[in-house]
């Protein structure tokens, strides 16, 4: 490695502490890496739910009860294992480079979903408030989402929604908690950008689904003519 990467990146894999012998290695082992797999169990055709155990894809009950404002979500995998750690150490310990890494993974997972990538007009990641934003460095659905626009050569419009209010963590709180937390946080911006056009909402992490619900009504607000997502891991 150069004398700057030293400086940089870690010389050990920060999740199995594998000396990092390669020059393309950045954080984690290409073993690690590897590790990272995608989700092969049934999901709801809808909003992407993974069931436990063998089974076809069916409408998971909440899909019953009535739609989502996004037509259709996909996670890459399950947030557990290598995946979380790694997941871990792109948000909360910074390590961004990480975040190519994820996009690249979820492009690859779901390469075959073409009623995700089909006709997808502009990419837009779930924001983070001001607050949040200057405290962390970086927005990590940003970073997910730059990538994967790069990858699936689809325009990026990094500020199409706003976070009007800086809520205490979605981590913290029960599902109601969740849901009630999130209610009205998110705004269009830049409407004329949205308007009619089929948007791929972007984020880490799917746990109930109550941000990517308030995210995708907010850009449907802004004229979106449709509003698929997709997330890196399911918890």
């Amino acid at each position: 490695m150069k004398l700057f990467e030293l400086v940089f990146f870690p010389s050990f894999c920060k999740i199995c502490g594998q000396f990092l012998e390669s020059p393309m290695e950045r954080v984690l082992c290409r073993s690690c890496l590897d590790k990272i797999a995608p989700e092969r169990a049934a999901s709801c055709p809808s909003c992407g739910r993974f069931f436990e155990g063998a089974g076809e894809p069916h409408l998971c009950l909440s899909c019953l009860k009535g739609p989502a404002p996004f037509s259709i979500h996909r996670s890459g995998a399950r947030y557990q294992r290598e995946l979380k750690d790694a997941i871990l150490l792109f948000k909360y310990r910074r390590y961004r480079t990480l975040g190519k890494n994820m996009a690249r993974f979820v492009a690859e997972a779901l390469k075959k979903e073409d009623g995700l990538w089909s006709g997808v007009d502009i990419i837009v990641p779930v924001p983070l408030h001001r607050r949040r934003l200057r405290d962390r460095g970086f927005n990590q659905a940003e970073v997910i989402a730059k990538e994967i626009s790069r990858l699936k050569r689809i325009p990026l419009e990094k500020k199409a929604l706003k976070k009007v209010r800086n809520i205490p963590a979605q981590t913290s709180l029960e599902h109601q908690e969740r849901m009630k937390n999130v209610r009205d946080v998110f705004e269009p911006r830049r409407e004329e950008r949205i308007r009619d056009k089929v948007v791929l909402l972007v984020d880490d992490v799917y746990t109930t689904g109550s941000t990517l619900r308030e995210s995708a009504a907010a850009l449907k607000r802004g004229g979106a003519k449709e509003v698929r997502a997709v997330t890196v891991a399911q918890a």
